[in-house]
């Protein structure tokens, strides 16, 4: 019993060292820090959560902490400090992996695109040459001359002989007039006949002959191709009745269709190039006559009317063909359209910024042609773009939470990226 307690004694001798000790430490360690500073312990602030997400699924964000909706794992928080710091550097990427999946560069720069727009056409009549032939009195068809619809004929050929039995009185009183020699009265007596619709050829002729003629013939005005010709040989005809309508064949319409997307590349007088498919290796030229203001809602495009001269007659409507609209001469940014990632919302290209890192950059485009497409805002002259592989540096930069430089150039927000070609709250994309 007297040794048990002779060890219970030095037990609690020993404890009580112990605590002299500790608390010579803390005094002599609170007497070493300076006035007003802390232990580190103290000093670590708390970070503050931005979201939870699911790392597969990193576009999805949630308020609170939990599991994947998505994946049997447990939700990973995004700190304000690592979106800060992902938004500043970026996302780096070994080079020897880059290098390995041969990913090539461009640099934006400043040129001429390239932009002759190129489209089908249609050969069309001249709408605006067209003849009207008209019965200018009520009469009988005496004889046809064999004319058929689409038949092309020559200025002046005829059509058909018509009776007008009441110009046989007009004429027959005109001719007792010239007889008697008043030349007041002859003049106002061929008024009356030039007044009854008869021609001047008609009326020269009977002044000639001395005798009525009550049978005229229907000549075409001009040369061209027979639209429609609705008289036939007995039938009756009033007068203003509509005989035939030949539409002129000088010039013929050229109607091209262009998308809606380029038409604002056109202008009205501009030169055009033409080829034809029924004239291989011959080029026609001519100007951009009219822009109708109708768009197709099936195909969506744009009626470019074009004039060109038909010497020879060679060019018929029906005919395919295809015109050459030329391009600007303006110098615009430039990058290749495989640089250009499309996502549906918004366009991106991968910005290399050097030391293997990359960032996303939102940019807005304009035409495209060569294999270039032109760059309207979001990119300065000499800045370095992915042109290949740029879809899997992107993937990277969505998993990393990078935000999305945007069109004014200035940093975006602290705003995660996310994959090409969906969109979710709070994407990049």
């Amino acid at each position: 019993m007297t040794r048990i307690a002779q060890n219970r004694s030095r037990l609690a001798l020993g404890a009580a060292g112990l605590l002299i000790l500790g608390a010579a430490v803390g005094v002599a360690v609170v007497r070493v820090l300076p006035a007003g500073e802390t232990s580190p312990a103290a000093q670590a602030p708390e970070r503050r959560v931005l979201y939870w997400y699911d790392p597969m699924a990193p576009d999805r964000h949630f308020d609170a902490p939990g599991k994947s909706p998505f994946m049997d794992m447990p939700l990973v928080p995004r700190y304000a400090d690592e979106a800060e710091a992902g938004q500043q550097a970026g996302v780096r990427i070994d080079p020897a992996l880059t290098q390995a999946l041969g990913a090539r560069y461009a640099v934006v720069q400043r040129g001429v695109l390239a932009g002759d727009l190129t489209v089908t056409a249609v050969v069309d009549f001249n709408q605006r040459d067209v003849a009207v032939v008209q019965a200018r009195a009520g009469g009988f068809v005496q004889r046809v001359y064999g004319r058929a619809p689409g038949d092309v004929i020559a200025a002046g050929a005829p059509l058909a002989d018509l009776l007008v039995p009441e110009w046989g009185g007009a004429q027959a009183e005109y001719l007792a007039v010239r007889s008697a020699g008043d030349p007041r009265l002859v003049q106002a007596a061929r008024q009356r006949l030039l007044l009854l619709g008869m021609p001047e050829a008609l009326i020269s002729a009977v002044e000639r002959s001395g005798r009525p003629r009550t049978t005229v013939t229907v000549t075409s005005p001009s040369g061209g191709v027979i639209r429609t010709l609705s008289v036939r040989a007995g039938m009756t005809v009033s007068q203003g009745q509509t005989l035939a309508e030949v539409n002129g064949l000088s010039t013929v319409w050229l109607n091209a269709a262009v998308p809606e997307a380029q038409a604002s590349r056109l202008r009205v007088g501009q030169a055009v190039e033409v080829t034809f498919v029924g004239f291989p290796g011959e080029r026609f030229s001519g100007r951009l006559g009219a822009l109708l203001p109708e768009v197709s809602g099936d195909s969506r495009t744009l009626t470019a009317r074009v004039e060109l001269a038909n010497r020879g007659g060679r060019l018929r409507p029906g005919m395919f063909g295809q015109v050459v609209f030329g391009g600007g001469t303006e110098e615009t940014l430039l990058v290749p359209s495989e640089a250009v990632i499309r996502t549906g919302t918004r366009t991106l290209v991968m910005l290399a910024e050097g030391d293997g890192r990359y960032r996303a950059a939102e940019v807005r485009i304009g035409r495209e042609a060569g294999g270039q497409t032109q760059i309207l805002q979001g990119l300065a002259e000499g800045e370095r773009v992915v042109a290949s592989g740029q879809f899997l540096i992107d993937s990277e930069a969505s998993l990393s939470g990078v935000a999305v430089r945007p069109l004014s150039g200035t940093a975006a927000s602290p705003r995660p990226a996310q994959a090409s070609g969906h969109a979710g709250h709070g994407g990049a994309h």
